[in-house]
């Protein structure tokens, strides 16, 4: 038996500290307010990196890049300044609806090849952008470390609205036939981890849920302790 990580974004350093206290897997720099995405300051990610370095106490470190569309050259200025701070995981929105054709990916992938292999890069489609997960490969195939689903309007409802079961089951299962490390999150609640986590994702992923009024509001310990205790008890088959 085995049990998904708990992914935890986290909006200033007090709430990386919060985060860190309760042995969170992975503590993902985003800045809610400024979109699904948001991103750091350059100079804060560079904090928090130092500080995560000095009682880090397991737990992984990614950051977000911002909202941005699917331009190569934006995408890719937008990587390159993320991931010279030396931070782990850098995770980048992909704006991929099923009618944009693979040709339209490509050159953002191109661009995004060469960091790749230098940093480990998350891409994060969007649930509710209807994303063609059969270009999932193609992720594997630039040299990235991961994918993950994510919803980019936080009030069309969260990752199971918008994708079922057999849909959410399939992303996770072609990521992992390609190496790839999966997250699933996107407005995920209490009630939503026991039958995601029986999808076998690596993580899943909360912000909302752990805030008190919402993802904009401040992380809530209380919430951040429900939460992990629901993660850590979601036992899943291992494959």
């Amino acid at each position: 038996m085995s049990t998904p990580g708990f992914l935890a974004s986290v909006a200033n350093l007090e709430e990386m500290e919060t985060a860190l206290a309760f042995g969170v897997d992975i503590v993902d720099l985003k800045n809610p307010a400024e979109g699904a995405l948001g991103a750091w300051p350059i100079a804060m990610i560079e904090l928090a990196l130092a500080r995560w370095r000095e009682h880090g106490n397991g737990s992984n470190l990614s950051a977000t890049v911002g909202d941005h569309p699917l331009d190569a050259a934006t995408l890719a200025q937008a990587a390159t300044r993320t991931a010279a701070t030396g931070v782990p995981l850098v995770k980048i929105g992909f704006a991929l609806p099923a009618q944009v054709a693979e040709a339209a990916l490509a050159p953002c992938l191109f661009a995004l090849a060469p960091i790749a292999r230098d940093a480990r890069l998350i891409a994060v489609l969007f649930a509710d952008q209807a994303p063609d997960t059969s270009l999932v490969p193609a992720f594997a195939a630039a040299g990235f470390a991961g994918v993950m689903l994510d919803t980019a309007d936080k009030t069309a409802g969260g990752l199971r609205h918008h994708l079922d079961p057999a849909a959410l089951a399939r992303f996770v299962d072609i990521a992992r036939a390609h190496g790839l490390m999966t997250g699933l999150a996107g407005a995920l609640k209490l009630a939503d981890v026991a039958p995601l986590a029986a999808l076998g994702p690596d993580y899943l992923g909360f912000r909302g849920a752990l805030c008190a009024e919402g993802r904009t509001g401040a992380l809530d310990p209380q919430r951040l302790a429900a939460v992990a205790g629901a993660v850590r008890g979601a036992h899943v088959v291992a494959v």
